[in-house]
Order: structure tokens, then C-alpha cells, then sequence
């Protein structure tokens, strides 16, 4: 037995239908999206000049590496970077096997990239293709390296693999509507985004608050935990906190 339905239209058209049909809004989002259909210099030239530009050219002066692959130990120090940037977030991570199940079952329709400083792991992206959209997801990276721009460097990187391959379009994802500071940062690839409307019948009665309040108590809980802790926590709860 259902419990409920949840439409995700990509434009507007069904606002006024879902109203009418007793919808309540389950999410605002904002969706960017890059247009790989130019050169590869032309791109770049788009990008905004300190925060993607400057920072691209440092990691290449620092030195930094990017590997790309599917091995097991690329999977491990990919994981080691999602546990630390979920714990930076108060949050446990995806479980491991839910990576390895990712990349495995999907073939040559997802690939993993790592930076490298100095053979150690400071920054990953998985990337998924379908038909001429790539997809990033996922990124993750150690904070002590973030002045050296390697998530930027990251990914330009899988965006030139993505426009090799035959991708047009170079998706970087949803992001609630009230999240300034990584809207700002997407805004800084693509100034072209797309607002979403999420859709919920029957409407969810439950307060606001109470679930604010549940979401901040867990996080705060979850402060407390040693990372062996939190990715345990993942293993056991994160079906159910998403």
C-alpha cells in the first residue's frame, strides 16, 4: 500500500494542477546545469575567474594529480574522503557498499575520480553519463586542501572527460532553495539554473519545526561520534534519513 506520491516536474506547468488536486510543495530546489556544446576553451573562459579559473591553474602548479578508475583501493580512499566530509557535516555517511554496488553495476556509465597531493587523497567525484548528460555527484575532499583548489581542478577535469565522451550537458544537481552558500557556488560554473517544485499528495501535517528540531538533535548527535562511529551509524540509518 502506498503512502503517498511525489511529482517531480522539471518547469512549472504543473503548479496550478497540483493545487487544485489537494499537492502540497515537498522541496523548492535549484538545478545548474552546463552547456558542454562550446570549445573547451571557450567553457573555462565562462567560469567565474577567482573562484574557478585561478583556482584550477593553482592545483596544477601545486602539482596535484587526478586518477580516474574503478579499483578497489581508488573506492577505499574515495570513502575515507565521504566519511570526513560528512562528519565536517554532523552526518554519517552513505554506506561503503553502496558506492562499490554504484560503480559496479553501472559499467562504463559511472567513473571515479580522486586528486592527489603527494600520493594522498584530497578530493573525489563520482561522475554518471546517460545518454549526453554526465552527472557529478557526491563530492567530496579534505578541507586542509581546499586553498589549493583541488575540488575546482577535480572537477573541470571530469568535465573534459564528459565532453570527450559525447556528453552536452554537465549536470550539477539539485540544491534546496535556501542552501546560499552552495547555490553561490554552482553559480560560479553556470549562471543558467532552473527552479524546481517538488510536489506531495497527501499532504505531510506533520509541524515544520518538529522536523527541523529532530534533524538538529541527530546532528548534534552525531557531533559527538568518532568517525569509525558515524560510518556504523550510516550503515544502520542513513535509508531512513536520506
Amino acid at each position: 500500500m502506498w503512502k503517498y506520491i511525489e511529482i517531480r516536474p522539471e518547469d512549472g506547468k504543473f503548479d496550478r494542477t497540483a493545487k487544485k488536486l489537494g499537492f502540497e510543495t515537498s522541496g523548492k530546489y535549484i538545478l545548474h546545469r552546463l552547456d558542454l556544446e562550446p570549445a573547451a576553451q571557450e567553457i573555462f573562459q565562462r567560469l567565474h575567474k577567482d573562484s574557478v579559473q585561478r583556482r584550477v591553474r593553482r592545483a596544477e602548479r601545486a602539482g596535484i594529480e587526478e586518477i580516474r578508475g574503478k579499483s578497489q583501493e581508488l573506492l577505499k580512499d574515495f570513502y575515507q574522503l565521504v566519511a570526513r566530509t560528512r562528519a565536517r557535516h554532523n552526518l554519517p555517511p552513505q554506506p561503503y557498499h553502496w558506492f562499490k554496488n554504484l560503480l559496479d553495476r553501472l559499467g562504463d556509465a559511472a567513473d571515479l575520480r580522486l586528486a592527489y597531493r603527494d600520493s594522498v587523497p584530497v578530493a573525489g567525484v563520482p561522475v554518471l553519463h546517460f545518454k549526453r548528460t554526465s552527472y557529478y555527484k557526491y563530492g567530496c575532499s579534505d578541507e586542509r586542501t581546499h586553498h589549493l583548489g583541488v575540488m575546482p581542478f577535480l572537477l573541470w577535469r571530469a568535465m573534459l572527460h564528459a565532453k570527450s565522451i559525447g556528453s552536452t550537458s554537465f549536470d550539477l544537481g539539485r540544491t534546496r532553495i535556501d542552501n546560499h552558500a552552495l547555490i553561490t557556488f554552482k553559480n560560479r560554473w553556470t549562471p543558467i539554473s532552473q527552479r524546481l517544485t517538488y510536489w506531495k499528495f497527501p499532504p505531510d501535517r506533520s509541524p515544520t519545526f518538529m522536523k527541523d528540531w529532530k534533524l538538529t538533535m541527530f546532528k548534534r548527535f552525531c557531533a559527538l561520534l568518532p568517525d569509525r562511529a558515524l560510518i556504523t551509524v550510516g550503515q544502520l540509518v542513513y535509508r531512513h534519513i536520506g
